[in-house]
């Protein structure tokens, strides 16, 4: 017998958990359109009122997973998600956009998935667009381009089709619900490591936990205390690491790398336009904060996906990536093989 709609709300009222199994039930129910948009937005109410257990945000993002539609990677080594949960207000520019050009560069494989702005003044995919490249890729599309570039850009809606059925429903909501996480943790290549901004600081260690859950090998999970969802200059970052089975919590600052402490709001932009500036500009080996920030990232990144030996081998990579060029020559070997792919 399934778990039924009215039972989970009553779990989540009376703040007790639904368990593994029965959430897997029950999202496959919401995602199959199964369940009244009333009784889903209560329901995802009583979640976020509770706080989303480790178990229910893996069972939900592994049948999230299941519906969506994956991208065919043979080879899976060095491969690594550059993400972000959003929502953390800081109107940067796409500061982990920019990040994977430099990771490809350094030797990484990135797999990133992402979406449109809905809070930010540019999204992975506004940017991408907006720097020449196509972004509505199918899956094995996005395969090829990871094959011939080292980067595939993975646009949510063309992947994950059945979330149209609960987007009315967040929409009309209004509110952060168990859907802004799930997002990150359902890459459809199947990314083993990943470098994971979020937007509150308990997200940390729940979501390397959860990514432990899902099978991921290697990750870290970061919060800038200054509230960036990335590993930030301006205050120190909260870090989630999961490597070897086990999950460990530290912070870093980035005077632990060398680099010169500057607050969020030199990063900010308030356009698209102005964002991409900014990307180009860190490409270009422009020195100041927002290289030092994408280094940084991309750092991070090359640390889990098995490339550096550890964070600061990754940066010196990063920064040598962009010094030499090839980060900026790699965005545009990415543009041209996209837009060649739907020739």
């Amino acid at each position: 017998m399934s778990f039924s709609p009215q039972e989970a709300l009553h779990r989540t009222i009376e703040h007790r958990e639904i368990f593994f199994d029965e959430m897997v039930d029950l999202m496959r129910q919401i995602m199959r359109g199964d369940v009244s948009p009333m009784m889903t937005a209560a329901i995802l109410t009583g979640l976020r009122v509770k706080k989303e257990t480790v178990d229910e945000i893996a069972a939900a993002a592994t049948v999230m997973r299941e519906f969506a539609r994956p991208v065919p990677v043979a080879d899976t080594s060095n491969l690594v998600d550059i993400v972000g949960t959003g929502g953390d207000g800081s109107h940067t520019f796409n500061i982990s956009t920019c990040a994977m050009f430099v990771a490809a560069a350094a030797g990484a494989r990135v797999a990133k998935h992402g979406n449109r702005s809905v809070s930010s003044k540019s999204g992975s995919a506004d940017a991408l667009e907006a720097l020449g490249a196509v972004i509505e890729l199918q899956p094995d599309q996005v395969a090829a381009a990871i094959e011939q570039t080292g980067i595939g850009f993975m646009f949510a809606p063309i992947h994950h089709p059945s979330m149209k059925v609960v987007a009315p429903v967040r929409c009309e909501m209004g509110v952060r619900t168990i859907f802004n996480i799930l997002g990150p943790l359902t890459n459809p290549a199947s990314a083993p490591s990943v470098l994971m901004g979020v937007f509150h600081p308990d997200l940390v260690g729940i979501q390397a936990r959860v990514l432990r859950e899902l099978g991921t090998e290697r990750a870290m999970v970061v919060w800038g205390r200054d509230n960036m969802d990335e590993i930030s200059l301006g205050a120190g970052t909260l870090v989630g690491e999961l490597r070897d089975g086990k999950v460990r919590e530290f912070e870093i600052h980035p005077e632990d790398f060398g680099i010169a402490m500057s607050a969020s709001r030199n990063l900010r932009v308030d356009s698209p336009e102005q964002s991409i500036q900014m990307l180009r500009a860190v490409l270009d080996n422009e020195p100041g904060p927002a290289l030092d920030i994408v280094a940084l990232n991309a750092g991070a990144a090359l640390y889990v996906a098995g490339v550096a030996s550890d964070i600061g081998d990754g940066l010196a990579r990063a920064r040598a990536a962009i010094a030499n060029g090839s980060a900026r020559q790699r965005l545009q070997q990415y543009v041209e093989t996209t837009r060649a792919l739907v020739a």
